[in-house]
């Protein structure tokens, strides 16, 4: 089973998570985005530290607009990475919402990437979920 660890780009933070085998995934603790080679620099270390065969990206697919604009910004900020593996595209519509109900209640919401990491977690088990 192909390691894989999934990314919520987003333009303040990026969310991550990951899964070992495909069956659970985990959020990564979020990337603070300075700049984009520092952003990059960072996810890098994650595929790298997380030997990541498979890369899930959301991207939202409700909007032709907005996907349009996301998949050449995300276009742009994979051809800032070296990954060898394979890059597969997965819807994250509303991700970010149902991660912040998720947290609701936890303390006080912070802009610390927890929620952006969980929307990574949520848009990884679509991705796993769409295999079975």
């Amino acid at each position: 089973m192909p390691k894989y660890i999934a990314m919520d780009l987003g333009l303040k933070r990026i969310g991550l998570a990951y899964s070992p085998d495909g069956s659970l995934a985990t959020p990564l603790p979020a990337v603070m985005r300075k700049n984009r080679n520092q952003a990059a620099s960072e996810v890098q270390k994650a595929l790298n530290e997380w030997q990541a065969e498979v890369f899930v990206v959301g991207i939202p697919m409700s909007d032709p607009t907005t996907q349009a604009e996301m998949r050449r910004r995300v276009a742009h900020f994979l051809g800032l990475l070296d990954f060898e593996g394979e890059v597969c595209f997965q819807d994250e519509d509303d991700s970010s919402l149902e991660a912040e109900e998720m947290m609701k209640g936890d303390i006080r919401y912070k802009r610390d990437g927890r929620i952006d990491s969980l929307a990574a977690k949520i848009i990884l088990e679509r991705y796993l979920s769409s295999l079975k």
